[in-house]
């Protein structure tokens, strides 16, 4: 028998050192027959068996002492497909050969993987079930160009890192390997050997699409082509319902604190208990989005999800990829996009996970004054790496495409733009020109932008960026970053330090309330109250205002109308809408008791109140983006904490008149100008008796005056209740 294996060579094969298994396992033609060999640690023989049936077509003998065994396969034999059947005394079993199969990913896709540019890289890494030569299995692919060998581990070889050894596809740092028989569900890892021939530790696979459930770490082989989707209307619809120009109010959620069970072991409801309770709560409230806080698997609870290890893998938590598909489906259902918080711009440094995966800083920069976090103790990918990119740009369409997701909120921009982002003197390299702008991190998100827009009909992208980078939401062939939308964190934080004041000493803050306007148009904006704004010690928003227990109420609302009136899409973050009292707690459900206290339940009615306001009135949304969407009629009445302004709308679009009291003393017989004669509807006072407040007001709406004022030639007498937003529309007839 030609080509037989020598003593080092099988015990290399057994022990998983061998350089290259394929060459020798497997089988391999010798003239007109084909030698067949395989590895079956404590057999005492091998049979060859049909691919159909189980008549036995060859014995295999041992060779050696290792577990090795070989034979040959003649005449027509030698061209069919073929099973094996292991001896050990009186137990046998069978099985298929993993090296018996040439390699599945293509000459192309090795090629476009190579060089980074594959649109859909996830479809060829990571593990797939399927069939290969009328044998169903799964295919692993996984990129570690610096491993001297790969193997794949898990519950099906009783994780024997000798068993799977994978194949190397050369330049490329692709090794690839179908098992047969490995079922759906089934849990792995990827043995990486480094360049030296050391073994690293077990690593989860980073295209994984399943995770166990933590504390576990091995990856989860998952379908991810198995829901069958009714959401076309909703896809086909999208674009308009997501434009600049759309009503667009956000309820941002924490899947794992909304609400909990009882069970210690398992706090958190599934995907589908989560869908029959949000889904109605959320419609009935009248936001249009979801935004949810990382699902991406990750290790630890208390990173809330922005830690992930597993991008493309739906956190096990709260169930299966299948699970969330269904989720995502039913929210389209109730005609509720979903918008997920993806995190492109760091990650932790478990062992388990992406750090130095083959030996080397493959994923992160190698330099710790570019590749690691101060701030979060995580590691920063190497946006300049093709197949980091790739990496990433890939995972934003898997989640847009094979989920149907409506948009992605990008986490930390502000982070991977400034290479001294909190950094000193000496902690961080400059560009090449001698700069702080990070060109590697603007060119990953550019491109991120330009193919999650051009692959993905009608979805949005928006920034979480603090900073006043120009032209976030720009488009990238203007030298714009790419994004539909930007938060807007300068108006945050001046807005919600105005109302931590005592109004006594708001008059010299006033400018925080205005000071928004002068640049609200230059991007296209989110208004965001945000999880961020009730952690670490800041209290939540009711906490925040100041003033008895009436006022603080008041001043919540009032603000809230504010909010919903400013131009810019809305935010606000779960426990907003009813006033949680305390700060918010991620391990811990919501205070759903505070639901049962009118005071709490009022701002719930206000908040619904707004987002019906908003959707009806066309003037609120449609110019939202633009400067003729908004007018001042007194925005410099500061020694009164008044405000004043028009908002516009298109075509035939009614206006709106807005005016915001943040006194406690209401304003009787103040006159506002305004553009038309004619009657001017009352339609929002957030100090009704129906909210709880002192039920000061106009009666339902008052007649204008044909006496110029604030520039204008008409003007209402309007009684201005205390600590609250009055919002009138003109109702000529």
């Amino acid at each position: 028998m030609a080509a037989t294996l020598d003593a080092q060579e099988t015990h290399a094969l057994a022990t998983g050192t061998h350089g290259d298994p394929f060459a020798r396992l497997g089988r391999h033609p010798d003239g007109k027959s084909t030698i067949v060999r395989t590895l079956a640690p404590g057999a005492d023989r091998v049979e060859v068996l049909t691919l159909k049936g189980s008549k036995s077509i060859a014995v295999l003998t041992a060779v050696g002492e290792d577990g090795v065994f070989e034979g040959r396969l003649a005449g027509s034999k030698a061209k069919t497909g073929y099973r094996l059947r292991a001896h050990q005394g009186a137990n046998s079993w069978e099985y298929h050969d993993a090296y018996c199969f040439g390699p599945s990913l293509t000459d192309l896709d090795i090629h476009l993987l190579a060089e980074g540019t594959h649109e859909r890289a996830y479809r060829c890494f990571g593990a797939h079930v399927m069939d290969l030569d009328g044998v169903a299995g799964v295919r692993f692919a996984v990129w570690a160009p610096n491993a001297s060998r790969v193997a794949v581990v898990g519950e099906f070889n009783h994780w024997n890192n000798a068993q799977h050894m994978m194949r190397n596809r050369g330049a490329s740092g692709i090794w690839e390997l179908f098992i047969p028989g490995v079922p759906e569900g089934a849990h792995y890892k990827y043995c990486v050997f480094d360049a030296g021939g050391a073994q690293l530790p077990l690593k989860a696979d980073p295209y994984a699409f399943g995770a166990e459930f933590r504390p576990n770490t091995a990856s989860v082989v998952r379908q991810i082509d198995d829901h069958s989707w009714s959401d076309a209307d909703w896809v086909d619809t999208r674009g308009g319902r997501q434009h600049r120009a759309a009503p667009i109010s956000i309820y941002e959620v924490h899947l794992g604190s909304w609400q909990r069970t009882d069970d210690d072991g398992q706090p958190f409801l599934d995907y589908g208990e989560i869908a029959r309770r949000l889904i109605p709560y959320v419609r009935d409230l009248g936001f249009t989005h979801l935004e949810l806080l990382p699902i991406t698997e990750h290790p630890f609870d208390g990173s809330w999800g922005y830690q992930p290890v597993g991008l493309y893998a739906p956190t096990r938590r709260f169930g299966t990829p299948s699970d969330f598909k269904a989720f995502v489906d039913a929210c389209h259902a109730a005609e509720i996009g979903v918008i997920l918080d993806w995190v492109p711009g760091h990650f932790p440094s478990d062992e388990h996970g992406l750090a130095h995966f083959d030996g080397t800083h493959l994923y992160e920069h190698a330099d710790r004054r570019r590749g690691f976090h101060p701030d979060w103790n995580t590691l920063i990918f190497n946006f300049g790496r093709r197949e980091v990119q790739n990496y990433l740009v890939s995972n934003a369409h898997f989640w847009l495409e094979e989920y149907h997701l409506d948009g992605l909120r990008v986490d930390a921009v502000a982070s991977m733009l400034y290479l001294d982002y909190s950094r000193e003197d000496g902690e961080w390299l400059p560009n090449e020109h001698g700069g702080n702008q990070n060109y590697e991190a603007i060119g990953m998100m550019q491109r991120m932008n330009e193919r999650a827009y051009a692959l993905n009909d009608g979805i949005i992208t928006i920034a979480e960026e603090s900073t006043a980078w120009p032209g976030v939401s720009a488009p990238t062939d203007t030298g714009g970053l790419g994004f539909g939308f930007k938060w807007n964190m300068g108006w945050m934080n001046d807005t919600l330090d105005y109302m931590s004041k005592e109004p006594v000493h708001r008059k010299h803050h006033h400018h925080q309330m205005t000071f928004g306007i002068d640049y609200a148009f230059s991007e296209n904006y989110v208004l965001p109250l945000s999880h961020d704004e009730v952690v670490h010690g800041k209290g939540s928003l009711l906490d925040r205002m100041p003033g008895d227990r009436w006022q603080k109420f008041a001043n919540l609302r009032a603000y809230f109308g504010f909010m919903w009136t400013h131009p810019g899409k809305k935010l606000l973050f779960m426990g907003g809408e009813f006033a949680q009292a305390r700060e918010w707690n991620a391990d811990a459900g919501l205070d759903w008791h505070l639901m049962d206290d009118p005071d709490h339940r009022n701002i719930h009615t206000v908040i619904k109140d707004l987002n019906r306001l908003y959707a009806e009135n066309p003037s609120l949304y449609e110019r939202d983006c633009e400067p003729s969407g908004f007018e001042w009629v007194d925005g410099g009445a500061a020694d009164d904490n008044i405000l004043s302004y028009m908002r516009w709308g298109n075509g035939s679009s009614k206006p709106c008149l807005v005016v915001c009291n943040f006194s406690p003393e209401p304003r009787h017989g103040y006159r506002i100008g305004v553009p038309y004669g004619g009657y001017w509807r009352e339609i929002m006072n957030t100090d009704s008796h129906f909210y709880g407040g002192s039920g000061v007001g106009n009666h339902g709406g008052i007649d204008a005056e044909a006496l110029p004022w604030h520039i204008k030639p008409y003007s209402l007498k309007l009684t201005i209740p205390p600590l609250a937003t009055v919002v009138f529309t003109h109702s000529p007839t």
